[in-house]
């Protein structure tokens, strides 16, 4: 191999704090240097461009390279996460969101979960226009240039230079295009602003694809600049080689797509932290172990599996409290690193590090390098002296000697409490150290049966980003017609093979990654579109050494060398701190004298959790439309003549379990909701209730009522059964967008009370509290325990298995998806631990869980729990439900099974159209428990409501956002 030829590849990480680089050459990484060829750490400049030229200029100096051997340039950075988590007003541009809509989501503006800090400083205005797709592609209705040009002169008006377009569906628009003409409308009227369109940005998920957009638009500049700078540090250099930046799933984006897409880089540096670690020690350690990356800014912490990849998060990524749909490895940062700002509150005394930081400015603030700002290094050098950073003697009288051992006490307690919230169990874990201000840490830690710093640890991060691998994705709706979804996701597999292709990759070594095919669910009818799904593929493989162009760096920002230099915040300057959280041990719900439950926004998120659980895996995901609801409502009232005393919601499972109370705390209806439903679960089909089961089989709500929202109603005055109701329903809804409400007639007191499944908007309530509350006391490896002591106990509930998901099986039949989802028992039983359980379990579904069937090692099989008993499988790294369109391989799942209500199982008739046999499997129902009845909140807390004269300090942080009465 020739001396010129270019194989050798530069990792550089731009924290906060430290600029990091690395020289890897790939084909020695089997020695003891590891391929490394040379190191370097500085600190990061406020013009990052001149750090990145001063690391690369070493590293080649020092290891005596020519730079026409450098094949690749791959960055990796922490700036833009840092933006966000630190709440800079002066990296966060504000925001105006344009909702391409119709009538639908007004109700439920941007940010409207976000901290209430960070929202304040990015969602700035909000408008709804016309515009909009039904779930299945049609239109809710089409964008017009007059509204854009009316929003883009209010938007200016107001100085906002950030724009993102969302529209309802809008992943699924390939022909409309609506997002990218009201982008080309707006760069027509608004020439200055920057447009983020949506779809570009995240996957389906309306909220959670608009969240991750305005984040995006909001450090757009900010990413701009940052790029350029990078780039033309490059150019400077004359490095003829490609630049790429890492992505959050460890792969690699092309400059110019970074500079568009650089929230798609937020979790890069914890993930090149975390590659470059198993790297390290992947000769040694083949076991899982947690990765603790102390920066300068945030402390990352993720798990390594056995196989040196990160362990993935959930469908639903959180960053500092935004909900986004990205795949991202499980990650969590707390605000701890080497230039953290060390205080004493002047309220309790208590000392308290970070969240803020120093940053780069380090060197000129830090005690240790003569400055007057204490920060952990400081506090780090004065308890070892013998550490080589900056000038001991300055610390050495700086601090008493409780201020040290107090200040070790925090770093420690800080350290030790993300490391328990990361563990899956109990047991000790090795903890794997890097970064550069591994220094704070102390050499033991509880959790950790050992910590292990390796050589090199320093600049993981960068070796991670050296090591980065080229990936092409696809995410697309496709037709399944005369397809069998093999035949569909090996399609969309070769196009996903030939992106990465492109992208540099070599295609000999790309592979598959990631596959899914899920079907589109459709309506609160639990309709899934036929012959539609989503399919995400994911190719990865090892960048083409032999193809290098300059191509793939192209990015142009407009910026001048002048302008070059990237505007941070003074570290100095406290950015605004979230509110204290309150104590959810000690909340109490609010019970008026009218035994009326005056529902908190702590109470609905709770809420919402517990429905999810209890839909055993269907009702959708909490995140409901209210104007579908609203009109089928009014149709019925129309027809009836009058409005109801009380609303009561079909299903408590998943978004459904919230239709009675969007509906009763609307502005036009004020009628409370009941505590109970008419499933006390989630069933596919709306006939599934107690009233047929108890009543009979003829048709007891009419009126009953459909609704798009848009303008679109259908009315049934008579019918004979409930299924026939659903049956008509069903033949109209693929014409009216599959997607509807459905509003059904009155029901008098007396068939309420003996038809209802009582309180279970309050077991949703305990159950979703529960899961808070083990959070908050970072005991989530408990909270299954804690779940069925909420249901009444092990008589009533009980785990059923856990393990990982290995497989996942999906085919539509009439509008409903049917499938199988299987489940492996983790290889190695950890000690200690209370559920043991070996081989599969076997669950198959119709919308929701059916079945659960273990399979021993041995390949016998014995049914464990079975419908109308609930069947829950829930996030064991988080505790939340998973729903089965959610299902994916890799996810650490618990399976929770609860015995049903009585309602269903004291009748054969409940039992047939309830049971397994309603679902066509040949299996005996035998009850999994004893049904417990939940106990009602209304009933509990009522006894206490004379100590509600002036709400507590926690109640009052909780009940922001009141709803009507329950």
């Amino acid at each position: 191999m020739s001396d010129q030829t270019a194989t050798l590849r530069i990792g550089v990480d731009v924290g906060g704090t430290n600029t990091d680089g690395v020289l890897l050459d790939p084909f020695a990484t089997s020695g003891t240097s590891r391929g490394i060829l040379s190191w370097h750490k500085s600190p990061t400049t406020t013009n990052p461009s001149q750090g990145i030229e001063n690391v690369i200029t070493t590293l080649l100096a020092n290891a005596k390279v020519d730079a026409l051997r450098i094949a690749s340039v791959t960055i990796g950075t922490t700036h833009f996460i840092n933006a966000v988590v630190e709440k800079d007003q002066n990296r966060l541009a504000p925001v105006a969101v344009i909702r391409l809509c119709g009538p639908f989501s007004r109700d439920v503006y941007p940010g409207i979960d976000w901290p209430d800090d960070l929202r304040n400083i990015i969602c700035q205005y909000f408008a709804c226009v016309d515009g909009g797709l039904e779930v299945d592609g049609q239109l809710i209705g089409t964008v017009k240039e007059i509204q854009i040009e009316e929003q883009c002169k209010i938007i200016k008006a107001k100085g906002i230079r950030s724009i993102v377009v969302n529209g309802i569906f809008s992943p699924s628009d390939l022909v409309e295009r609506q997002e990218e003409r009201v982008s080309e409308w707006i760069s027509k009227y608004y020439p200055e602003a920057a447009v983020v369109v949506s779809k570009q940005v995240a996957n389906l998920g309306f909220l959670e694809r608009e969240n991750a957009a305005i984040l995006n638009a909001s450090i757009l500049h900010f990413a701009q600049r940052t790029i350029a700078s990078f780039q033309q540090a490059i150019a400077r250099l004359h490095l003829s080689c490609p630049v790429f930046l890492t992505q959050n799933d460890g792969t690699i984006l092309q400059a110019h797509l970074a500079a568009r897409l650089p929230i798609r880089t937020f979790s890069s540096g914890p993930t090149n932290s975390m590659c470059g670690a198993a790297f390290l020690v992947k000769d040694k350690e083949k076991h899982s172990m947690l990765v603790v990356d102390i920066g300068g800014t945030t402390t990352d912490v993720g798990m390594l599996l056995a196989s040196g990849l990160p362990r993935q998060a959930s469908a639903v990524t959180e960053i500092s409290g935004v909900r986004m749909n990205f795949s991202c490895p499980d990650v969590k940062s707390i605000g701890l690193g080497g230039g953290s700002i060390v205080r004493r509150s002047t309220a309790t005394s208590k000392m308290t590090v970070g969240p803020d930081s120093v940053g780069h400015y380090i060197q000129e603030s830090a005690i240790v390098f003569g400055g007057d700002v204490p920060t952990t290094t400081d506090y780090a050098v004065a308890s070892q002296p013998q550490l080589s950073i900056g000038n001991a003697s300055l610390v050495a009288s700086a601090f008493t000697h409780v201020d040290v051992e107090e200040h070790k006490a925090v770093v420690r307690q800080m350290l030790e409490t993300i490391v328990d919230k990361m563990k899956t169990n109990a047991d000790d874990i090795p903890v794997l150290l890097v970064g550069g201000g591994a220094v704070i840490a102390p050499d033991t830690l509880k959790g950790a049966s050992r910590v292990i710093k390796p050589d090199f640890s320093g600049v993981a991060n960068a070796i991670g980003a050296a090591i980065a691998r080229v990936s092409g994705t696809v995410d697309t709706m496709v037709s399944t017609l005369d397809k069998t979804s093999q035949t569909t996701l090996d399609e969309i597999s070769a196009v996903a093979i030939d992106r990465a292709v492109e992208n540099g990759a070599i295609r000999e070594t790309v592979q598959i990654a990631e596959m899914d095919l899920i079907p589109l669910q459709a309506s609160c009818f639990h309709l899934y579109i036929a012959n539609k799904a989503r399919v995400i593929v994911k190719a990865i493989g090892d960048f083409d050494f032999s193809k290098v162009s300059l191509a793939s760096s192209t990015f142009s920002s407009g910026i001048s060398e002048s302008e070059e230099q990237v505007t941070e915040k003074d570290p100095l300057q406290n950015g605004t701190v979230d509110r204290p959280p309150f104590d959810i041990a000690t909340y109490k719900p609010l019970v008026n004298e009218k035994r009326e439950w005056i529902v908190s926004e702590a109470d609905l998120e709770w809420i919402s959790v517990g429905c999810y659980i209890l839909g055993t895996g269907g009702g959708g995901t909490p995140y409901p439309h209210f104007v579908r609801m609203l009109e089928a409502q009014n149709a019925v009232y129309a027809q009836v003549g009058s409005k109801p005393h009380a609303v009561i919601a079909l299903e408590i499972g998943g978004g459904n379990g919230l239709q009675g109370m969007l509906l009763g705390a609307s502005t036009n209806m004020d009628i409370p909701t009941v505590d109970g439903d008419w499933m006390g679960r989630a069933y596919p089909v709306s006939w599934q209730i107690t009233p047929v089961a108890l009543g009979g089989d003829q048709a007891h709500f009419l009126p009953t009522a459909i609704s798009d929202g848009n303008g679109n109603e259908m009315l049934m005055t008579t019918a004979k059964t409930e299924i026939m109701i659903e049956r008509a329903f069903r033949a109209a809804l693929a014409e009216m967008g599959s997607h509807v409400a459905c509003a059904k007639g009155p029901c008098s007191g007396k068939n309420a009370k003996a038809w209802v499944v009582e309180n279970t908007i309050s077991l949703a309530w305990r159950i979703g509290r529960t899961v808070a509350l083990c959070r908050a006391r970072n005991e989530i490896d408990s909270v299954a325990d804690v779940i069925i002591d909420q249901v009444g106990g092990p008589n009533s509930a009980k785990v059923l298995f856990k393990g990982k998901i290995v497989a996942v099986d999906r085919k539509m039949f009439k509008g409903h998806v049917y499938g199988e989802v299987v489940i492996a028992a983790v290889d190695a039983a950890v000690e200690g631990e209370k559920y043991v359980f070996k081989g599969k379990m076997k669950i198959p579904f119709k919308n929701e869980n059916i079945v659960a069937t273990v399979v021993d090692e041995e390949g016998k099989e014995q049914v464990v729990a079975s419908v109308p008993d609930l069947i829950c499988v829930c996030d064991t790294n988080s505790g939340e439900a998973i729903g089965t369109p959610e299902y994916r391989y890799g996810l650490l799942v618990t399976v929770i099974g609860m015995q049903a209500s009585e309602k269903w199982t004291s009748t054969a008739r409940g039992i047939e159209i309830g049971g397994p046999g309603a679902f066509g499997l040949d299996v005996e129902y035998k009850p999994l428990g004893v049904f417990s009845k939940p106990r009602s909140v209304i009933d509990e807390y009522y006894q206490e409501r004379r100590v509600y004269h002036q709400p507590n300090e926690s109640t009052r942080n909780a009940q922001t956002m009141p709803f009507k009465h329950l």
